[in-house]
């Protein structure tokens, strides 16, 4: 396919035409995944990143009359999502790390039994990482190592020390995300 038919295919979806969307989507979702997953190193997350791109086009297909370069379009889309991606992940991450550092204070005795409960869980998770994920989390988390010294100090790239802290969060937030299902079950 090329410009011309990107464009023909453009100017059906925004007239409302699923078919042309699929068309598109069959051409350029592959690619966006790759391109996606080179950055978040995970091709589901990618997939859903790039199925988002497409329903996002979908429902503002009247505004993309103009677009004269269709995969650049799409490819500035998925910077920007990659872009709020990390974001999000950030505030996570954050969040995630101030909880682990805040004391349990409460007079409320179920409040404090869950919140201990849940650190045991996060704890639990945290021993049963691989060793050097593990060492990586602990580094970096309890002991305030920044990701460059934790890279000198194990001899590892700083882009491991990140892909051991992204695996290791991911890890955590598995284990709160059951822990608060568990206990909504009863």
């Amino acid at each position: 396919m090329n410009d011309s038919e990107d464009k023909f295919y453009i100017r059906l979806f925004t007239r409302g035409d699923s078919k042309a969307l699929e068309i598109l989507f069959m051409k350029y979702q592959p690619k966006l995944v790759n391109f996606i997953t080179g950055f978040v190193k995970d091709r589901e997350v990618a997939r859903d990143m790039s199925q988002n791109i497409f329903m996002k086009l979908w429902q503002n297909r009247s505004q993309f009359r103009d677009i004269s370069n269709f995969q650049a379009f799409l490819f500035t889309m998925a910077r920007s999502t990659i872009y709020n991606y990390f974001d999000h992940e950030l505030v996570i991450a954050k969040f995630m790390e101030t909880q682990l550092k805040t004391p349990i204070v409460s007079d409320d005795i179920e409040e404090q039994l869950f919140a201990t409960q849940l650190q045991q869980q996060i704890d639990d998770a945290i021993a049963k990482m691989p060793k050097q994920r593990r060492l990586v989390f602990t580094m970096s988390r309890k002991e305030g190592f920044s990701n460059t010294e934790i890279a000198a100090e194990l001899n590892i790239s700083k882009r491991t020390v990140e892909n051991h802290l992204t695996a290791a969060l991911t890890d955590i937030r598995q284990v709160i995300k059951l822990f608060i299902i568990m206990c909504a079950i009863g």
